[in-house]
């Protein structure tokens, strides 16, 4: 990959390996917008801090600047805020050509089908609202030592759902959870570490029938349950 050759933020990223997916054509900073900013924001949707999370609105606001700045420090770039050739190059070196991370793929976060049909959302959607999950377990991944994260299920069509039996209201019909195994990592350690990841739902050990993984996933408002782990 060829390395930036001006100062980390002056300049655009240079083309990389996965310029396929996108390709980011200016310095991005508060008070920017765009979809340039919207990609930007998925891209760190996993770094919000503890309890929060980041709209994906394409408004470069302070909540999206602090998540860069995270995200930054992650990976031991100049923590500034701005998105620029360094930051850029960073993400294209995190992410395949199908603008999944690198560590996960849209197989693992869908066991049901190959059409994200099925659901209460557009395949589109659902399969947008994976996306976005696997960005965030892939910061979770990195918090917690690059250690691998098994994902057991994620999407689910109505008729998986039922197989499955999952509630009728389950955040797997939309395409934004993701059932965790433990691995090396623990189940509780994978809960506790996720609040700081912008999952506002988190269920684990203490709650009924999650005591072999742990869930996480993206809604309106936070519920966390994870007894077992303090949560």
């Amino acid at each position: 990959m060829a390395a930036p050759t001006a100062s980390p933020n002056s300049t655009a990223a240079t083309p990389a390996l996965a310029d396929g997916c996108y390709t980011w054509g200016r310095v991005l900073s508060e008070g920017t917008t765009g979809e340039d900013v919207r990609q930007l924001q998925i891209r760190v949707s996993g770094y919000p801090g503890y309890g929060a999370s980041i709209a994906l609105d394409g408004q470069f606001g302070p909540a999206t600047k602090a998540a860069v700045i995270r995200f930054q420090q992650a990976y031991g770039l100049t923590a500034d805020g701005i998105a620029g050739a360094q930051t850029f190059n960073k993400i294209y070196a995190l992410q395949d050509d199908d603008c999944t991370p690198v560590n996960f793929s849209y197989a693992e976060l869908n066991h049901c089908n190959t059409t994200w049909a099925g659901g209460p959302l557009s395949a589109a959607a659902a399969k947008a609202n994976a996306l976005v999950v696997m960005w965030q377990l892939q910061a979770l991944r990195h918090a917690l030592g690059d250690r691998p994260i098994g994902v057991n299920s994620g999407f689910r069509s109505y008729s998986c759902n039922s197989a499955a039996g999952g509630s009728s209201t389950s955040r797997h019909l939309y395409g934004d959870a993701a059932d965790l195994a433990a691995g090396t990592i623990g189940f509780c350690n994978l809960a506790k570490e996720a609040r700081y990841h912008g999952f506002e739902e988190i269920l684990g050990p203490g709650y009924p029938d999650h005591s072999d993984h742990t869930h996480v996933a993206n809604k309106s408002s936070r519920f966390w349950s994870a007894s077992q782990c303090g949560i």
